[in-house]
């Protein structure tokens, strides 16, 4: 039953330095101080600070120190950046126990479920794990990152979100499309396979989501599914992670067909309208005096998914019964839940009436960890 037994990881809360190491090799060798740094054409002074830690194995030092002892120069060389680095963890290590506050600021409890961090860790251990997820190199260093995610705060209407938190649901993002391979990004294919996706509408999920994907890829765009993390409070975001690929993430916060549909179709617009340097982030409750980028993504989500004449010809008439909806939906070939939720989001019915024609979907998260 060996293969069972946990495996332990010796990580000593010291650095042993290459002195300590050349003191042992003296007395194994039986070769005094003196009769060592005589050989070695160093002062006693020097082989002294050495011995102590008080003074670094060099280059030269560690060539000299083959030729009399015949352990290699990299052995040396190796045994000075290991103890130099060791020093930096330890006090790396120091500070972060110092920031379990920080810490405390990101979703935990999804990270561990996740298995990004490890269940009942020191600070120390799991800020060092945070940080390797998150893909920076230290805290001064993620926080000089989150300033671009708390600028696209400002420009959206993502204020109730955590900047934490969704600082991880983009990473998680980000870790999963770089999984996807994509054909380099053209405007006019994606704005084709946009065409074809909206036809796909009426589809069970289990036919609409791969050939959604797969058209998304082979117009440059990777579609990446991420469930919500509690404190996100966002429905999608867009960003480009190269000039030639870009990459629209949904959250599934609200799972109905047409609160999926139109953020969908909303993200997609910030990638054929607006710049590509900017990271969008949206939930659904945009107000009316929205920017105008939001606006713009909000007119191209509702004309591409209902034809604008056919739906003002449709609202004009002012019957909204289950079949007029159901006959509606048919004639534009679009899922009639779509219809029902523009119907509730612009006050023409209730938010009760017609939810049966809402389909909800169970999506399998994707991963890339």
């Amino acid at each position: 039953m060996t293969g069972n037994r946990p495996k332990y990881e010796f990580d000593p809360d010291y650095a042993v330095t290459p002195g300590r190491i050349l003191d042992n090799i003296l007395e194994s060798k039986g070769m005094s101080k003196a009769e060592f740094a005589a050989r070695s054409g160093l002062s006693p002074k020097h082989v002294s600070q050495i011995l102590h830690g008080k003074a670094s194995v060099t280059p030269q030092t560690s060539i000299q120190f083959e030729r009399v002892l015949g352990i290699s120069a990299d052995t040396w060389d190796n045994l000075e950046r290991n103890y130099q680095r060791r020093l930096i963890r330890l006090a790396e290590r120091q500070a972060f126990a110092e920031q379990e506050s920080w810490l405390k600021t990101f979703p935990l409890k999804s990270l561990m479920d996740r298995g990004i961090l490890k269940r009942d860790g020191q600070t120390a251990d799991m800020i060092e794990e945070l940080l390797a997820f998150l893909g920076v190199a230290s805290i001064k260093a993620y926080q000089s990152q989150l300033q671009g995610i708390t600028a696209s705060f400002r420009r959206s209407e993502a204020y109730h979100s955590d900047p934490n938190t969704v600082a991880v649901w983009l990473r998680l993002c980000e870790l999963s499309a770089a999984g996807i391979a994509t054909e380099p990004y053209e405007r006019s294919r994606f704005s084709e396979a946009l065409q074809s996706i909206r036809s796909l509408t009426r589809k069970r999920l289990e036919v609409f989501l791969p050939l959604m994907k797969s058209k998304c890829r082979e117009a440059g765009v990777a579609l990446v599914i991420i469930e919500e993390i509690p404190g996100t409070r966002l429905s999608g975001a867009t960003r480009w992670l190269t000039k030639d690929k870009a990459l629209i993430m949904l959250s599934l916060r609200h799972k109905a067909d047409d609160h999926f549909w139109f953020s969908f179709f909303h993200e997609a617009a910030h990638i054929l309208l607006h710049q590509k340097s900017r990271l969008f982030l949206d939930n659904l409750e945009t107000p009316p005096q929205a920017n105008q980028d939001e606006q713009e993504a909000n007119k191209f989500a509702q004309d591409i998914l209902i034809p604008r004449g056919a739906y003002k010809a449709f609202v004009e008439r002012n019957w909204f019964s289950k079949q007029n909806i159901n006959d509606f939906a048919r004639r534009v070939d679009i899922a009639p839940g779509v219809v029902v939720g523009r119907l509730q989001h612009e006050k023409r019915i209730d938010h009760s009436w017609c939810n049966m024609l809402k389909r909800r979907f169970e999506f399998q998260e994707d991963t890339g960890l």
